[in-house]
């Protein structure tokens, strides 16, 4: 008995992947369905929908759902490369600020030490 219900089941399952019917996929959810909450309206309701979803898109859900994931993946890089450029554009611009806020307080430091270095040796007041 076991020896032909697993024949019968490999059989199947071969026509099914073997023969490219795709469609086996909009069967196996509301099968599984039935199969695991007894509830038919359930399974006839998801059957439904994805017969719906694939007459509006003509893909059936899981394509769909894949799709929209990997483009709202896409999306994501594109604004994370965009916070990204932004970020590293923020960042030369404060490191050339930096810069010449340095050298301005160096000029005003070297200014000084020679008013500082006049103002001892008294070269103001001295001829040449």
């Amino acid at each position: 008995m076991n020896y032909r219900l697993f024949r019968i089941l490999t059989i199947t399952m071969s026509f099914f992947f073997l023969t490219g019917f795709v469609p086996i996929l909009s069967f196996v959810g509301p099968g599984v369905t039935i199969l695991t909450s007894g509830n038919i309206y359930k399974a006839s309701a998801q059957f439904i929908v994805n017969q719906r979803i694939e007459k509006e898109t003509g893909k059936n859900s899981l394509i769909l759902i894949k799709e929209t994931l990997v483009e709202e993946t896409v999306k994501n890089i594109k604004t994370n490369s965009f916070d990204e450029d932004l970020r590293q554009l923020v960042e030369t611009r404060i490191k050339m600020t930096r810069q010449k806020l340095d050298n301005q307080n160096l000029q005003k430091l070297l200014k000084k030490r020679i008013e500082v270095t006049r103002s001892i040796l008294d070269l103001n007041n001295a001829t040449q």
